[in-house]
């Protein structure tokens, strides 16, 4: 391997442990490994600013100054209580069912703004309940990311796949992840709330006194919740339109969120851009610099193409490697520069005896997808989420949520496995 590929797994390695041992801030240590990738030479200043995924950032940016104003209004307490009426104030099925409407908005939004519209509504609960949020928040990352799995548009990993390759629509998505996205729902809510049933259970102490909050009156502001409504309205529409428009979804999100500033005005300006998660931001543009040196020499393509080799040609081998590899890979780096080195290997894998390649795509697409669940730096939500969590009070480690997280999701991808050999194999 030459020197610059040693130093930047080098460099990468310890940046990661760092992250881990939680003895300095993350955004602090990926910008500082970001740096050093560019001190060494790894990357030059233009390459790294390349590698700087801006369609996540901008769409981080327009969601959160949309949801903080939003927030503003009472919405989000509004939803909470209604929903935990719904579940007659029980704790448990409160959890559970929140994790349901989280993994139906992933599955047709993006993971990331269902996230970060439905951390608050756990909050508004959890509060009334006094019991702590990461068993919710837990739930509904895992839900998130299990849901968008289900189509073409719930995650970037899909999105990139189903542009890749024309003849897997969105209803080829649907037929083909959707039953397995709700078979390991099913599986694992029920788990979570097993896990978390202690906690869970401190909160019928106190289930009568959020049965006996009126509905009347959380809605603090209403001229300022229909201008909100009316930008997340329109900004959603762009979402599931945007294919069509030819528009990227930052775009979409950063259009949202300034046309919400116009109609509400300077002063609500200032308030928003504050409420934005700076840090969390800033932590995305490191790890994006930090893979970039990864990609940038080459270190992923040789993973990936020794792990191709060993298959020998085989698909079900193939179909296996690939989920496995791309599951376990997507728990510790981000699964964007990952996925884009396998595509072009798996197309390549169709000239050399591999007839019918759809499996290893479903593979790829599950193990990106669900894989993201196994850390707190698997996915976007994830850090999303305990960024959320962080600002009110309630940071979530790295080893506490790798504790209950990466067993967890080894058992979506063994559900995944069993799914992808009687599906395509038998």
């Amino acid at each position: 391997m030459e020197q610059q590929a040693i130093w930047a797994l080098i460099i990468f390695l310890l940046t990661y442990a760092l992250i881990i041992s939680e003895k300095i801030h993350r955004t602090v240590l990926a910008m500082a490994g970001a740096a050093l990738m560019v001190m060494f030479g790894i990357l030059d200043q233009e390459s790294a600013v390349h590698h700087i995924d801006f369609n996540t950032l901008g769409l981080l940016i327009g969601m959160m100054i949309i949801v903080n104003t939003t927030a503003k209004t009472g919405l989000f307490t509004y939803i909470g209580i209604w929903t935990a009426k719904l579940a007659k104030g029980n704790p448990i099925t409160l959890m559970g069912l929140l994790a349901l409407i989280t993994a139906i908005g992933s599955a047709f939004l993006d993971n990331v703004t269902t996230i970060i519209l439905m951390v608050p509504v756990a909050f508004s609960i959890t509060r009334r309940l006094r019991v702590k949020a990461f068993p919710y928040l837990f739930s509904m990352i895992l839900a998130t990311n299990i849901g968008g799995t289900a189509t073409l548009i719930g995650d970037p990993p899909n999105i990139m796949i189903g542009s890749a390759v024309k003849e897997l629509t969105f209803v080829a998505f649907m037929e083909n992840l959707a039953p397995v996205a709700m078979i390991i729902l099913v599986v694992i809510l029920p788990l979570g709330i097993l896990i978390f049933r202690k906690e869970l259970k401190k909160g019928f102490a106190h289930q009568q006194s959020l049965m006996e909050i009126r509905l009347e009156g959380l809605i603090t502001e209403k001229k300022l919740l229909i201008k909100c409504l009316i930008a997340l309205g329109l900004t959603l529409l762009g979402f599931f339109l945007h294919q069509y428009l030819h528009l990227e979804t930052a775009t979409i999100a950063l259009a949202g969120a300034f046309l919400l500033l116009l109609l509400t005005g300077e002063h609500v300006m200032e308030q928003a851009f504050r409420s934005v998660e700076w840090p969390t931001i800033f932590f995305f543009v490191g790890l994006f610099v930090l893979v970039g040196g990864l990609v940038e020499t080459g270190i992923i393509t040789r993973v990936a193409e020794e792990v191709m080799r060993l298959t020998g040609g085989d698909p079900l081998t193939t179909s296996m490697l690939i989920l496995w590899l791309s599951a376990l890979a997507s728990a510790f780096i981000d699964n964007i520069p990952l996925v884009a080195t396998m595509i072009p290997m798996i197309q390549d894998m169709g000239g050399m005896g591999i007839q019918n390649l759809e499996p290893l795509w479903w593979s790829l697409a599950l193990g990106a997808c669900l894989g993201g669940n196994g850390t707190l730096i698997g996915a976007s939500a994830n850090l999303i989420a305990a960024g959320m969590s962080a600002k009110e009070g309630e940071p979530i480690s790295f080893l506490k949520y790798m504790k209950y997280g990466l067993p967890l999701m080894i058992v979506t991808i063994i559900i995944s496995s069993l799914y992808v050999y009687l599906r395509y194999f038998m």
